[in-house]
């Protein structure tokens, strides 16, 4: 590149960065609304997680006892 550029060319290197500092301008913005949505997505997820987790350790905590389990299993029907 010459060290002296005409004033025309430097008017056309002004506005090649110009447009493209505004392109990165509109990448940056719609790059961060993609992440404040995902994150939202996260949080929505995070909390079904633990709610799931909640029901699971409720259910585990109510099923029979394994030896009263057993032992129901192998008792008579009361019609035998």
């Amino acid at each position: 590149m010459s060290k002296n550029l005409s004033q025309e060319q430097l008017l056309e290197q002004l506005f090649d960065l110009q447009s493209q500092f505004a392109f990165q301008e509109d990448l940056l913005r719609e790059l961060n609304d993609i992440v404040a949505r995902q994150q939202t997505q996260i949080d929505v997820l995070h909390r079904e997680v633990l709610l799931h987790r909640d029901r699971i350790t409720h259910v585990m905590d109510n099923l029979p006892d394994k030896n009263n389990a057993s032992a129901s299993v192998d008792e008579r029907p009361p019609h035998y």
